[in-house]
């Protein structure tokens, strides 16, 4: 079982940046395809931004233009670059590997973002 550890959240103002980072047990990049999810309270977890073993990288609507994905297979790690941040964007955020629409390993403790003046 890969272990999925996310950080890199914190409180930051609205239009201010933060740079989440997950750090996978295995080299599974090259298997599969990862992704950024967040849940708020009494809504489903979404995926946000997703990047395949090609590099090709898929945003939500609410975010395209404003956050990156990106990975560094050497670090094993998945990045979420978040720009321009809104207080909507304030939640939980995770990350894990997809098979198709279903996530392959068990969820981390995830990253809390908190967008706020």
């Amino acid at each position: 079982q890969v272990r999925l550890v996310e950080s890199g959240g914190g409180l930051v103002q609205p239009g201010g940046s933060l740079r989440l980072s997950c750090e996978t047990s295995g080299n599974i990049f090259s298997i599969y395809t990862m992704g950024w999810y967040r849940q708020t309270p009494g809504k489903q977890r979404e995926l946000v931004a997703a990047i395949t073993t090609g590099g090709s990288t898929n945003y939500q609507d609410s975010v395209k233009g404003r956050f990156t994905i990106s990975r560094d297979s050497a670090k094993n790690t998945v990045y979420l670059q978040m720009n321009n941040l809104k207080p909507e964007d304030t939640t939980v955020y995770y990350c894990n590997a997809l098979i198709d629409t279903i996530v392959a390993f068990s969820w981390g403790q995830g990253t809390q973002v908190t967008v706020s003046s």
